[in-house]
C-alpha cells in the first residue's frame, strides 16, 4: 500500500464511523465512537502533518498544502469541543455533524485536487518509501491510550508546513 492509498483507507474507514454514529442510539454508544473518531483523525492528521505533506510539498501543491493545515485545525477545534462535552449535552449530534462536514470537505479536496497532482510528481517508489515512514508513524500512535488528546494541545495554531 502507497501512501496515497493508506490515506484513502484512513478516509473510507472515518466515514464509516460517522455513519455508525448517526445509527447509534444511546450517551455510551455515542461517546465511544466519537472517541474511534478522534483517535482516526489525529492519527492520520498527524501522519499527513509529519510525513505526506512535508514530503510532497511542491510549488504545484503548496496552497492546497497550506489550506489543509488550516482545515486540520478546524477539524481539531471541533474535536477538542466534543471531548469537552457530554454526549448528552443537546448541542453534542450537531457538533458531530459539524465534524463530519468539515472532514468530508477537507477529503474531497485531498481526493480532487491533491492527490492526483501527488501522483503526477512522484513516482511509485517514492510514494512505497513515504507509506512506511507514515506506517511506523501510525502504529506507534496506535499504541497510544487514546491518540485523540493530543488534539487538546494542538487547537491553538495550524502547524507550519516543513
Amino acid at each position: 500500500m502507497n501512501a496515497i492509498e493508506m490515506l484513502e483507507k484512513d478516509h473510507k474507514e472515518v466515514s464509516k464511523l460517522f455513519s455508525k454514529f448517526e445509527k447509534a442510539r444511546g450517551a455510551a454508544a455515542k461517546q465511544d465512537l466519537v472517541n474511534q473518531i478522534g483517535d482516526a483523525l489525529a492519527i492520520h492528521a498527524t501522519i499527513e502533518e509529519r510525513h505526506f505533506y512535508p514530503a510532497v510539498r511542491e510549488k504545484r501543491t503548496e496552497d492546497i498544502l497550506l489550506e489543509s493545515l488550516e482545515e486540520h485545525l478546524a477539524i481539531k477545534r471541533v474535536i477538542a469541543d466534543l471531548l469537552r462535552m457530554s454526549p448528552d449535552d443537546e448541542s453534542y449530534d450537531a457538533k458531530v455533524t459539524v465534524l463530519k462536514e468539515e472532514v468530508e470537505h477537507h477529503v474531497e479536496e485531498e481526493e480532487k485536487d491533491l492527490f492526483p497532482k501527488v501522483k503526477k510528481i512522484f513516482d511509485a517508489e517514492a510514494l512505497d518509501d513515504l507509506a512506511e515512514q507514515m506506517l511506523e508513524t501510525r502504529t506507534d500512535l496506535e499504541d497510544e491510550d487514546a491518540p485523540r488528546m493530543a488534539v487538546l494541545s494542538e487547537t491553538a495554531a495550524a502547524p507550519p508546513l516543513s
